[in-house]
């Protein structure tokens, strides 16, 4: 099965005819520094009339205070085309394809002493109070060698359990400011972004776990585990080491989770890569987390529950030339809820 990735899909790819199309972009960063950083993500779901809009902002303790605070957002704006990623405040621009983009961030966050209250998102932002917010960032790749995915020249996904045609990703750099309320920060960092075109339902995946991590311009890594209710699912990822592109094919995670509600807190795990007859242990410690859902109604009228927990992490690299150096980036985890509980607690 052969890849493509051309400049052109930098941009907004034809509007596609399933209800559900669905195209996206999304960017991390973390100032270690300034410990501050977040996330960014626009989906559009033109046919379906509407955005989804999404900033989460994960913020030092303020001056007198002890803890740290997320600053989070979402909104389902209308939109009626496929032309751009631009809305609810939010505004993605493409400069030079894999090698620069900006985003630009105008609109409110609510506040979060305790960012678990969003498994419940009506009471949240409903009872915790709300700052004006501005993030205006650059963010700049290595180039196409840096480039992970595409769009795969064969269908790769099962009719109704389509999640991605086509996606990519890659390592990158980050300098900007981000306000909210008082407080500003002019932050330099690394992070990861995607992007991805196609028809996507949430509940596609029974589980998986993708975790991104940045040390510094010569080594980061992407680990993914997606697992299929009936099926083995995939394992993978890459490691990007002084300038080279490492593309794993297995990659093995045990998580320690916390509470009745069971989220992830620790994880241990190793990439391997047969092609480069190599293998990287990494551990990572969640430093914040946000619980987010989303639901979807099935043919029998059932409603269908999916949790994605995101948390910022402090990655410690365990084995290779980078052993023992810190790193930062997310670790996102989704995962059907039956009866309760998250179906893929065992990994």
């Amino acid at each position: 099965m052969g890849v493509r990735l051309d400049p052109s899909d930098e941009y907004m790819h034809e509007l596609g005819p399933e209800s559900n199309f669905n195209e996206s972009m999304y960017i991390n960063c973390f100032d270690p520094a300034q410990q501050v950083g977040g996330w960014f993500r626009i989906g559009n779901r033109a046919n379906e009339g509407y955005a989804e809009m999404t900033v989460c902002l994960y913020l030092p303790p303020a001056d007198g205070e002890a803890g740290r605070t997320v600053g989070f957002m979402y909104k389902r704006p209308t939109i009626t085309n496929n032309d751009e990623f631009n809305a609810g405040g939010l505004k993605w621009t493409i400069v030079t394809p894999f090698e620069e983009l900006h985003i630009d961030y105008e609109g409110k966050v609510v506040l979060l002493d305790e960012p678990e209250q969003m498994a419940n998102p009506k009471d949240a932002f409903t009872n915790n109070p709300y700052a004006e917010c501005e993030a205006h960032i650059t963010f700049t790749g290595q180039g196409r060698p840096s480039m992970f995915g595409g769009e795969p020249d064969t269908p790769h996904e099962a009719p109704g359990e389509e999640f991605a045609k086509g996606h990519y990703e890659q390592l990158v750099q980050a300098h900007g400011t981000i306000r909210v309320g008082d407080r500003e920060w002019e932050i330099r960092g690394h992070g990861l972004r995607d992007h991805s075109w196609g028809p996507r339902y949430w509940q596609a995946p029974w589980y998986y776990r993708w975790l991104t991590a940045n040390v510094n311009e010569d080594f980061g890594f992407m680990a993914s585990r997606v697992a299929k209710k009936d099926g083995p699912g995939t394992r993978g990822g890459f490691v990007w080491e002084h300038g080279q592109m490492h593309y794993c094919d297995d990659v093995q995670i045990r998580t320690e989770t916390r509470g009745d509600d069971q989220y992830h807190q620790r994880i241990e795990g190793t990439l391997r890569s047969s092609r480069s007859d190599r293998e990287w242990k990494f551990s990572g410690d969640v430093m914040d987390l946000i619980p987010l859902r989303n639901r979807r109604q099935d043919p029998d009228g059932n409603w269908l529950m999916t949790r994605i927990s995101e948390g910022m992490t402090k990655w410690t690299v365990e084995s290779g030339p980078f052993e023992g150096q810190v790193g930062y980036g997310l670790s996102e985890y989704l995962d059907q809820i039956i009866d309760g509980s998250p179906v893929g607690i065992a990994e």
